[in-house]
């Protein structure tokens, strides 16, 4: 029910603490756009600032068109659900997400309706009578989104719900609001997450946050298959994208790249003769390095495996103090540890940055 635009945000703290610089973005009705980010990265603030809870130090926000930057959380037409729920205890499941109604001074016919049709949507309905202390970390949860719905929102706002979830929990619940946005496809969502699962699984797009500012912005298969930088490329995807030192030098009448280790690479991204010399980074994914016999990228001796079932990581190199290379190979290798192992990738596999730039658009 709303589009958002956020046209070059700052926001600095007392002292001069630079959090956000030149925020801009463009959320369309309907969508569920999710923030992830590192620690500190200023995830929650940004979503903190579209709620009205923090200033906007400079920069303009727009809700359906209307600048919001001094208007009023309540006035804004948005709902946030908190990650540490936020429920009154004393009063029953059916109380809490009437609250918000009652003190809008809903009749009592519009609140019951609506928070019967949330309870239905969430599956509260049994618990309607029952106080917070009486239902689990996931019931909780979802009384705190259905006390969202209830409010009838244009824009739902969600500040990491399931963080204080056990691994069973999050996966319910995750579900439960994939479920909940099929129901309300015309309903704005903006997710704020650490977890690249929900990131990867919830998100029309995926919104970057790294050093104060957007580092990319796409769909979640986008991200993955073509990032930007090399911060991109190592934070979405687990174990993060391998990185190669090498060079791209000319042989014969053909530029290639040559890794630190001697090895010569064909990547599906062109070089050319004004790339010559340029000191770059090989970017792989763990799932795309295959043992082989002959023509590998890299070989090295294996320093630790593990064994997930379906899949199996080989180590290499794996030292507190360095980055090692890391394979992800089908099936159980463990036989694999401390020998040494070749390993290859197609081609059109490979990823080039170049100062940390991608150098598939340069």
């Amino acid at each position: 029910m709303a589009d958002l635009q956020l046209n070059q945000i700052k926001k600095t703290y007392k002292g001069g603490v630079n959090v956000l610089k030149d925020i801009n973005l463009d959320i369309k009705q309907g969508e569920l756009i999710v923030f992830v980010g590192p620690s500190g990265c200023g995830k929650s603030t940004l979503l903190r600032m579209i709620a009205g809870l923090e200033d906007i130090t400079d920069g303009e926000l727009y809700i359906d068109g209307q600048l919001v930057n001094d208007i009023p959380p309540a006035m804004r037409g948005i709902a946030m659900v908190f990650q540490s729920y936020a429920l009154y205890p004393h009063m029953t499941v059916r109380d809490n997400m009437a609250f918000s109604l009652k003190i809008a001074k809903k009749t009592t016919t519009e609140i019951e309706q609506a928070v019967k049709q949330a309870a239905k949507a969430l599956q509260l309905t049994e618990y309607l009578d029952r106080l917070p202390k009486d239902l689990s970390g996931g019931q909780r949860q979802r009384v705190a989104i259905g006390r969202a719905i209830v409010r009838d929102p244009k824009v739902f706002l969600f500040d990491e719900p399931l963080s204080n979830l056990d691994a069973a929990l999050r996966v319910a619940t995750r579900i439960e609001i994939a479920k909940l946005k099929e129901a309300m496809p015309d309903r704005t969502m903006i997710y704020v997450t650490h977890d690249q699962v929900e990131a990867m699984t919830l998100a029309d797009r995926i919104v970057v946050l790294a050093d104060k500012k957007v580092a990319q912005v796409g769909s979640p298969m986008d991200l993955y298959e073509t990032p930007d930088n090399e911060f991109v490329a190592r934070f979405i995807g687990s174990p993060a994208m391998n990185l190669l030192p090498g060079v791209v030098v000319k042989v014969g009448a053909q530029t290639t790249i040559r890794l630190d280790s001697g090895v010569s690479v064909v990547s599906a991204i062109a070089t050319t003769d004004s790339d010559l010399h340029k000191s770059i980074n090989i970017g792989i994914r763990p799932e795309d390095l295959t043992p082989c016999e002959t023509g590998e990228i890299y070989q090295a001796r294996v320093d630790y495996t593990e064994a997930l079932g379906d899949v199996t990581l080989l180590y290499f190199h794996a030292k507190l103090d360095a980055e090692g290379v890391v394979a992800k190979v089908p099936g159980i290798h463990m036989q694999c540890r401390d020998k040494v192992v070749k390993v290859a990738a197609r081609p059109e596999k490979i990823h080039l940055f170049h100062n940390g730039q991608s150098m598939r658009s340069t």
